[in-house]
């Protein structure tokens, strides 16, 4: 038992998991980030290339044409900053857009954290023993294979891309210079989505391997789950400090209501109703405050503090909280047993020691701890079969 207590064999939980990624720990593929941008770049460059293909033709039809004016003047500066301004927006936006999209990849895959702690620097990226337990642990063997899988796809895909276009492109130059762009264009874009496709088919075949390697990373013991456990309920001491907190609020809620109460009628511990007659203010009397649980506890405190009547009457509390809203009379039903409630309290307050009196409720009048009337609840138990 202390062994698998001891033993990390367990999944890790929710929090667990949510915690590492709150410190960085999270999926994070540079092979997705490259197959993004690759295949984002193929695809600017097939829709959008016109814009940077017209640039490179107006640019390279500038520079060959030779003029008397351009041989009077010559200013290769002035040529070299317009071909500039005419290639490098395209060329900025082509960029923007492929960073963007390989951060926004990571991003998506990271659960959505972008972690600044992870720019932050660290001594064992620079700690040469870490590096080699990097390069020759179990993490370096598989980054090791995966770059020779990586290098033999991608170099097979350059093969078939080029025993197909290398021809063509040997044979650019005997051609206007417009169809010697496009052809040259056509093969660009054709080797990008070629090799976005072979990196797409390596960031599939990666993520598996790192979401593997996380969970097991991640993995708990049992007594980590304990005390995880533990933690999300709260200890006894936690528990004991919010409960008199909520009992602190609910007292400081009910202050004013239970300064004008004459008495408390409770069941003992799980109801609490707080009552008042004033003939000038309503015929019957009123409930000012009631509380079941915790606010009943503390309505039984506050009573105490105040001197205010407290009358132990299960049925009547019950009866009374679950028919009757708080600041509103009483059911007539209940005026008997209020009644006979009222006058022990006066005598009570007289001096006297009466006895309790006896409480008769009607049964429709009556319920359980849950709410239920008890005339349904006999009816079932009358219907149950004995056995």
């Amino acid at each position: 038992m202390a062994e698998q207590e001891g033993e990390k064999s367990f999944a890790p939980t929710e929090k667990r998991k949510k915690d590492a990624a709150k410190n960085g720990d999270v999926l994070r593929s540079k092979e997705l980030a490259t197959a993004v941008g690759v295949a984002v770049g193929a695809v600017w460059l097939k829709f959008a290339g016109p814009w940077l293909f017209d640039a490179l033709q107006d640019t390279l039809r500038a520079s060959f044409t030779l003029d008397r004016a351009a041989i009077e003047d010559f200013t290769p500066n002035k040529l070299l900053i317009g071909a500039l301004v005419a290639v490098l927006p395209p060329v900025f936006v082509l960029g923007a857009v492929v960073l963007a999209s390989s951060v926004f990849a990571q991003i998506g895959l990271s659960d959505g954290r972008w972690n600044m702690g992870n720019l932050a620097p660290k001594a064992s990226r620079i700690n040469p023993m870490s590096g080699l337990k990097r390069m020759f642990g179990t993490q370096g063997w598989i980054e090791l294979g995966k770059g020779l899988a990586k290098l033999a796809l991608m170099g097979t895909i350059a093969w078939w891309w080029g025993s197909g276009e290398v021809s063509k492109l040997i044979g650019l130059g005997h051609g206007d210079i417009h169809g010697q762009l496009v052809q040259a264009w056509d093969a660009i874009t054709s080797l990008a989505f070629a090799l976005a496709a072979g990196l797409v088919i390596i960031a599939l075949l990666d993520f598996p391997i790192l979401w593997i390697r996380r969970f097991f990373r991640l993995r708990m013991t049992l007594q980590e789950i304990k005390d995880e456990h533990k933690e999300s309920e709260g200890s006894p001491e936690n528990k004991a400090a919010v409960r008199n907190k909520q009992r602190q609020l609910a007292m400081g809620a009910m202050q004013g209501a239970m300064a004008k109460a004459q008495f408390v009628i409770t069941n003992p511990t799980h109801f609490s109703v707080a009552l008042t007659y004033d003939p000038d203010l309503a015929p019957a009397p009123v409930v000012l405050a009631k509380g079941r649980g915790e606010k009943a506890l503390a309505m039984r405190q506050l009573a105490a503090e105040l001197g205010v009547p407290t009358i132990e009457i299960p049925p009547l509390a019950r009866s009374v909280y679950f028919t009757t809203r708080e600041n509103q009379m009483i059911r007539e039903d209940l005026y008997a047993a209020i009644a006979s409630v009222l006058a022990f309290v006066m005598s009570l307050k007289r001096g006297d020691n009466p006895q309790l009196p006896s409480i008769d409720l009607p049964i429709h009048m009556q319920f359980d701890a849950e709410g239920r009337p008890e005339a349904i609840v006999q009816l079932n138990r009358t219907a149950a079969p004995p056995f």
